[in-house]
């Protein structure tokens, strides 16, 4: 079991000198990660589902991260997760390349195919048809990132006769984490992503995920490039060394713990107290 830390980039880690503290601290504590955290706007006033008040400060991952990458040496810099069909996947290439070479290789591109519709009307990007959108981006993204003469087709995003140097430390490329708990995002894990991330989820509703992993399995094919699926969940906030020993008994590879705290004091004292009870419970 290993251990992230999930909001590098949000509320308190906003503050930059904050998230350098803070991911320091938990790179000398033994966590192997930092995930971030996406809304490009959220609405106002909040209502369901929106996670958050509207004035929630959210850095954009890849300066957030290209930043800690500075003030650090080994720990991975992860999206956890960017909303995929809201961008566009040349531009979001080029940003998540240029984090793994400043960074030395420490890049991980975990992307969700998001679920606030007027996030999306603000933005001008359709809502429906979103996860196919999706699906396409992540081919684009790794066609630019690996192909000697980059070239893609599809039914949204189209490209040929372009290039995008510096390609990623990373070869063929950073990892494809994807997010989410719908039956349409377990098929496109296990389809494309290197890993799967699940939030804010207890060991019970970790375990349906699970089993929702193995009927996607049967019912879509995983490349062998792709490798075993790595498993990545943030628990609720207060997970103790049981339920460490819970999701580790489900298989789960790494948890991000939830990092949305209200100050760079609390942050620290999660770190440190993960690295006095949880990390060893883990081993």
């Amino acid at each position: 079991m290993r251990f992230g830390l999930f909001g590098i980039n949000v509320g308190a880690c906003a503050r930059p000198e904050t998230a350098a503290r803070v991911a320091q601290a938990a790179e000398a504590a033994g966590f192997d990660s930092v995930w971030t955290g996406e809304h490009v706007v959220l609405p106002d006033p909040q209502a369901p589902p929106s996670p958050a008040p509207p004035r929630t400060p959210f850095l954009d991952p890849a300066v957030a991260l290209a930043f800690v990458a500075a003030r650090t040496r080994t720990i991975r810099l992860a999206t956890g997760i960017i909303i995929l069909p809201q961008r566009n996947p040349l531009v979001l290439a080029k940003e998540i390349a240029s984090v793994d070479v400043v960074s030395g290789g420490r890049a991980v591109l975990g992307i969700g195919a998001g679920y606030l519709e007027a996030e999306f009307r603000a933005l001008g990007v359709p809502f429906a048809r979103r996860g196919a959108r999706t699906d396409e981006a992540i081919d684009a993204i790794r066609a630019l990132w690996s192909q000697e003469k980059p070239a893609f087709r599809g039914r949204f995003f189209a490209f040929e006769g372009v290039d995008a140097h510096p390609r990623p430390v990373q070869r063929p490329g950073p990892p494809i984490v994807v997010g989410g708990t719908s039956p349409g995002a377990l098929r496109r894990a296990v389809a494309r992503g290197n890993g799967w991330y699940g939030f804010a989820l207890d060991p019970t509703v970790t375990d349906r995920c699970l089993l929702g992993l193995q009927r996607a399995a049967k019912e879509v094919e995983r490349p062998a490039a792709l490798g075993r699926l790595e498993i990545t969940v943030t628990p609720p906030p207060g997970v103790d060394d049981e339920g460490v020993r819970r999701y580790a008994a489900l298989g789960v590879d790494r948890l991000a713990l939830l990092g949305m705290l209200p100050g760079e004091a609390e942050l620290l004292g999660l770190v440190d107290d993960a690295a006095a009870r949880l990390l060893p419970a883990a081993r």
